[in-house]
């Protein structure tokens, strides 16, 4: 059974908001209420490809202690903005 648009959305909310630090929650949820509603099919398959990355590491690239890479910068660099820029 395919996953509905409206499903995939709230699926990838909760993965942003049950983190396995409290930090990234914070991070990921404020970029999932901003940036999830806008996002194509292409964009959330990436986003969702970040939410497996360990969080340890998803902090040090996001709060600049560490270059990300290469592939998930773009992202790194729009969550940093929206997330800890409010």
């Amino acid at each position: 059974m395919t996953e509905t648009p409206e499903n995939r959305l709230k699926r990838l909310t909760m993965r942003s908001m049950r983190r396995g630090i409290k930090e990234m929650d914070i991070i990921l949820m404020r970029y999932a209420d901003a940036r999830l509603a806008g996002m194509d099919a292409a964009q959330l398959d990436a986003y969702e490809a970040l939410l497996e990355e360990n969080d340890q590491d998803l902090y040090q690239w996001v709060s600049g202690q560490l270059p990300p890479p290469a592939t998930l910068k773009p992202l790194i660099d729009d969550i940093s903005q929206v997330a800890c820029n409010p």
